[in-house]
């Protein structure tokens, strides 16, 4: 079993670790499944058997996992360039840990987020203090406690005995209502999944024991008396097993005799808005993800027209909190307070954003034309090389300051020569 060195080192070292008996009384982690008013337990396992909601939960980690995960270094005039030389930059931008890549444990994280409410990992450190490891804890083997001093500190369930505080444990919250712990969307909305998973095993029965042969069988008065209840039981039992087998049996032809009649009396699928319930079920989990339904497949009310529409809004509106929260949290844990100033941790996103090729060069040429970017700015948004002189810039020569229009009407040659220097210069 692996062991966590910061667990190997002496138990006397108070700033990491203290009793769990002075801990009493100050957990704030609570998770459990409970019962959907529809009747079904609801936890995260059987949770990601709604199709929808599986799609959400994998549409988001994966989405977040291929982001490049950047360190950044704020320079004088500034800019910003990739701080390789910092040692946390290869931990969070190549491989977390030993075991995981970069993308596996971005995506194990947000999976963790999007259906437990946190995110967690122990943090391993050298001597001097960064951060040379990242492993990833599923959050039901972590408790958070409130520490005396109104922080949090964190109990690994496998390590009972110790008491880990912030410094060794980078956790990212979802939405909170006590600033510890953030709430499952799972535990909270139990009833909307509950719902999404009691229709499909309704569906799952209805197509088990058949769809339209729940009824009566109905005798004239005048027909021949059957003799007994046996006789009953069998002409029903007969009935039932030639069609009532399901999908077997579907579309089968009944035959009744001596003018008997057989009276329908559950719905079918579209009376009973079976498939309208199933796609509210869908509808209704990609509203608690903010995930538009085209995202995951669902394509009934997406056009040619909106579709790229939606995926800039699944960006903006649907990743980007989501990506900030995980950007605070990492700068907050693995960067060195004296770090803060001008170094920043940012999740890559102008891919995602980037529009259909001909509105992405359509905007370039106006950038060009304006002159403030350059045919190599260009070409590095487009993971192009640079070129040759490929680093100038052009002015617009059709734009005057109004205050100086007069000035600029009225220069004498040697004026112009000197104006058309420094636009040279400029170029």
């Amino acid at each position: 079993m692996f062991v966590p060195s910061l667990f190997r080192s002496s138990a006397s070292s108070s700033s990491r670790k203290r009793s769990v008996q002075d801990w009493s009384g100050n957990w704030v982690s609570s998770r459990s499944g409970r019962q959907s008013a529809a009747g079904t337990m609801v936890n995260t396992e059987n949770a990601l058997g709604v199709s929808a909601l599986r799609a959400c939960v994998t549409l988001l980690a994966e989405s977040v996992a291929q982001l490049p995960c950047e360190l950044y270094r704020r320079d004088s005039d500034g800019g910003r360039e990739r701080a390789t030389d910092h040692p946390l930059y290869d931990v969070i931008h190549n491989q977390p840990n030993k075991k995981d890549t970069s993308f596996e444990y971005y995506e194990q994280g947000m999976g963790s987020l999007t259906l437990e409410g946190n995110e967690f990992s122990l943090i391993e450190r050298d001597g001097a203090g960064y951060p040379t490891e990242l492993i990833p804890v599923h959050p039901k083997k972590m408790r958070v406690l409130k520490g005396p001093d109104g922080l949090p500190y964190y109990q690994l369930v496998d390590y009972a005995d110790q008491i880990l505080p912030m410094r060794s444990v980078h956790h990212v919250k979802g939405f909170s209502l006590d600033g510890y712990l953030g709430i499952s969307p799972i535990a909270t909305n139990a009833d909307t999944i509950g719902l999404a998973m009691a229709t499909e095993q309704h569906a799952s029965a209805v197509f088990q024991r058949g769809a339209t042969m729940a009824g009566v069988i109905e005798r004239p008065r005048e027909a021949t008396a059957i003799a007994d209840q046996a006789n009953v039981d069998r002409l029903l039992d007969k009935f039932t097993e030639r069609h009532g087998g399901g999908l077997r049996n579907a579309f089968s032809v009944a035959l009744l005799q001596e003018g008997m009649q057989y009276k329908q009396l559950a719905m079918d699928n579209e009376k009973a808005q079976l498939l309208e319930s199933r796609n509210f079920g869908v509808v209704e989990v990609c509203r608690l993800y903010r995930v538009a339904p085209n995202m995951i497949q669902h394509l009934d009310k997406a056009t040619f027209n909106n579709i790229e529409h939606l995926g800039l809004q699944f960006v903006i509106y649907t990743l980007m909190p989501w990506i900030k929260r995980k950007e605070a949290a990492m700068m907050r844990d693995l960067l060195l307070p004296e770090e803060r100033k001008n170094l920043y941790i940012e999740f890559n996103v102008s891919g995602l954003l980037r529009g259909d090729q001909k509105s992405r060069f359509e905007a370039y040429a106006i950038a060009r034309q304006w002159g403030w970017l350059s045919v190599n700015d260009i070409r590095r948004l487009e993971n192009m090389p640079p070129i040759a002189g490929g680093d100038r810039y052009l002015t617009p020569m059709n734009m005057v300051d109004s205050q100086k229009m007069g000035q600029s009407l009225n220069a004498t040659p040697q004026q112009m020569k000197e104006i058309e220097g420094i636009l040279a210069c400029t170029q």
